[in-house]
């Protein structure tokens, strides 16, 4: 039988778990890999009792690629609303933490409630370490902490981590430079997106790697992130980051969204991200465009099969 083509899928954010519950169902060979950044509620405390990386968004990753019954699934995301110390706190973030002390290792944690729950493809953090996320703005100022940076409503120049050194997960290099398909996932672009990208080797990796690299854009803008943005503007900040030329193929929204979200996204200050297609070709990208968003929904998220489809047949 034919070698299974390798995807992996960058990210985070609510954005990465729409396109890996379509791809899990298609015959690849399906890699995850998560920012360890978050520092937000359940997430947040965990991280400083404990000391370990951000569990929030793999357990959102594994849900997603998981294939068991409903309610499992349903108990692995349940969120406590009250009890002492309970409330606010995750059922999937306490296991990732719980299995992290057993096994002494975050990964390894990772690794077994995959197995537990049967996930289809491999889930890797980003970073096997406690990092913390922060942003220098165009008026020089400097914001602390992932959940922080989009309040500061202020222009961001550029992210960074602490502490000064970080390390890889060996197993997320060998991913992308292996991989017939690299997935750029839609989500925060520089709270959720960015601090896997700006990794120490991951950008160069991304460089490196002979599978196409395709980024999937927001649809639409994030008030204290990428206000005004352009789907050009979200490459370039790409580049700014990790160089120029990291993403192949760009995939962007090209339908009218309905009257009804826009209202409701409009009172969070966000608005449709506009298609520059001439400049993102004249930055040398293969542009895809289509309506990819899930209409059903009534928050915008990205159509999970149509999505799915569409990247694995750039591969096939």
């Amino acid at each position: 039988m034919a070698e299974k083509k390798r995807v992996v899928v960058i990210g985070g954010g609510t954005g990465m778990p729409v396109l890996l519950r379509g791809l899990k169902n298609l015959p690849i060979d399906l890699t995850a890999l998560v920012t360890v950044a978050d520092d937000g509620g359940s997430t947040g405390r965990l991280r400083s009792e404990m000391d370990i990386p951000a569990p929030g968004d793999i357990r959102n990753v594994i849900a997603a690629m998981s294939d068991v019954e409903p309610m499992l699934i349903e108990l692995f995301q349940h969120r406590f609303s009250n009890g002492n110390g309970l409330s606010g706190h995750s059922m999937g973030n306490l296991l990732l933490a719980a299995m992290t002390s057993i096994t002494g290792d975050f990964y390894t944690g990772i690794k077994e409630i995959s197995r537990v729950l049967n996930v289809k493809g491999s889930v890797y953090p980003i970073s096997n370490e406690n990092l913390h996320l922060h942003a220098e703005m165009y008026d020089g100022s400097i914001v602390s902490g992932e959940s922080q940076i989009p309040l500061a409503n202020n222009a961001i120049k550029r992210i960074f981590l602490s502490p000064e050194v970080i390390h890889p997960f060996p197993g997320a290099l060998k991913a992308i430079e292996h991989a017939d398909l690299v997935v750029i996932s839609p989500g925060s672009l520089y709270t959720s997106i960015m601090p896997n990208l700006i990794i120490p080797g991951v950008g160069e990796a991304i460089q490196q790697t002979k599978a196409q690299v395709v980024y999937v854009c927001n649809v639409m803008t994030q008030a204290g992130e990428t206000t005004g943005y352009t789907a050009s503007r979200h490459v370039k900040a790409i580049y700014d980051h990790i160089g120029t030329g990291a993403v192949d193929t760009i995939i962007v929204q090209n339908e009218p969204i309905s009257k009804e979200i826009l209202k409701v996204y409009a009172e969070e200050n966000a608005e449709p991200v506009a298609n520059d297609v001439d400049k993102l070709r004249q930055m040398g990208l293969n542009v895809i465009e289509g309506d990819m968003v899930d209409h059903q929904r009534a928050t915008l998220r990205h159509d999970t099969n149509k999505i799915a489809k569409l990247l694995y047949s750039i591969i096939d």
